[in-house]
């Protein structure tokens, strides 16, 4: 928060790369503070009953109920896992098909709850379509080049053609997934105007991500240390991924701490995060940091102004700061303005009930705007259509 009382707008400096550049290129250093005492013997308790637990009983953490996986081909030839997951409720047809877009360093698992909400409506009955981002998760490799937002937007709009081919669409996207959207947004104008009935935006940013004027911004290829990681990583993967290792301790602390609100945070949902980010290739993270710095997409949200829209945002996020949140919700008087307080950067993992009851009633929405403009005349449509819910303020707090 900044002097005068005001929430500060200004995206952590590291986020999740920062935390995992400090942890790779400071294994040794960091574990000596970070993992002193309590805290150390902390995390060596949980992490070691998870990994009991896992033994005995493997996670089946953001996998459940099982869907139909498949590839889409981007426009660049990169190979996109994606995976597609139909009403549990027999005899249920679907009315919209949702689409997740899962964030920077993690992939489709992050939306373990509301993979199972979503496939338990009948009210209405969704179908849901999960992908992991190009060089994350279950994705193809690519090259440095290509890892940026606007192939992002590129790669969505491929998927949507690809398995989305009609009806009504919901885009819901985590951090760099709501960047993502916006870049699709910027892309194809039309598909809004016409098939994308709803969006809903999650602890994301439209541009400034490195306002501040921080001479060395992390989340940049400006910076030394992330051309050291990246040069590390490209030319000897293999010692890299040994520091990471031996660091795995600290870097769980970070994760714990940068991506969490609250410290009692189940552990195993810690870990879920833990170990999407220990999976994403470390040169992945590196590649995506220029394009993380310089995303600005304010203008590109005029573009979902015929969209039910909700923006979420966890109160006590440290990656980026819920005043983003805040700032998206201004260009969009239209919107729904969800604050999750106390919640942190994952905040659909850290608080799903709130969340939850929150995209459903956006799913409510859009259902319900489909039905009317389906009755409609083209003519009639945007006259008739029912007026729009007003911006929800946040609380002040203390």
């Amino acid at each position: 928060m900044s002097d005068d009382g005001r929430h500060d707008h200004r995206v952590s400096p590291g986020g999740v790369a920062g935390a995992v550049a400090g942890a790779v290129l400071g294994g040794a250093a960091a574990a000596g503070a970070v993992g002193a005492g309590r805290a150390r013997n902390r995390i060596l308790r949980q992490r070691a009953r998870l990994s009991e637990e896992e033994k005995a009983h493997p996670s089946k953490l953001g996998m459940l109920p099982p869907g139909r996986e498949s590839s889409v081909a981007a426009d660049d030839g990169v190979r996109l896992s994606v995976e597609e997951v139909d009403p549990v409720t027999p005899g249920a047809k679907a009315e919209l098909t949702v689409v997740l877009v899962h964030g920077f360093a993690l992939d489709r698992k992050c939306w373990h709850f509301q993979r199972r909400m979503l496939s338990e409506l009948t009210e209405p009955a969704v179908r849901t379509v999960l992908y992991d981002q190009r060089r994350h998760g279950r994705s193809g490799q690519a090259s440095a080049r290509s890892c940026t937002i606007a192939q992002l937007g590129a790669d969505l709009d491929a998927i949507l053609r690809s398995v989305v081919p009609e009806g009504p669409i919901v885009l819901v996207g985590h951090s760099m997934g709501g960047m993502t959207i916006m870049a699709l947004a910027e892309r194809n104008p039309k598909l809004f105007k016409e098939r994308v009935a709803g969006v809903a935006l999650v602890c994301t940013s439209a541009g400034d991500v490195m306002a501040g004027g921080l001479k060395q911004a992390v989340l940049s290829h400006r910076n030394p240390t992330v051309n050291v990681l990246g040069r590390v990583a490209h030319w000897q993967p293999a010692f890299a991924d040994r520091v990471r290792r031996a660091a795995g301790n600290v870097i769980w602390a970070f994760v714990q701490g940068l991506s969490f609100g609250d410290r009692s945070t189940d552990p195993a949902l810690v870990n879920l995060v833990d170990q999407t980010i220990a999976s994403t290739p470390l040169d992945a993270l590196t590649s995506f940091a220029n394009t993380l710095s310089t995303h600005n997409r304010r203008a590109a949200l005029a573009g979902l102004s015929q969209c039910e829209v909700l923006v979420a945002g966890g109160t006590l996020d440290r990656m980026i700061p819920y005043e983003h949140s805040e700032l998206i919700a201004a260009e969009m008087p239209h919107a729904e303005l969800l604050p999750l307080e106390g919640a942190g950067h994952m905040a659909m993992l850290e608080q799903p009930g709130e969340f939850d009851a929150a995209l459903l009633e956006l799913l409510r929405r859009c259902t319900h705007r489909t039905q009317v403009l389906r009755r409609l005349r083209p003519g009639r449509a945007a006259s008739a259509d029912r007026p729009r819910r007003g911006l929800r303020r946040p609380r002040r707090r203390a």
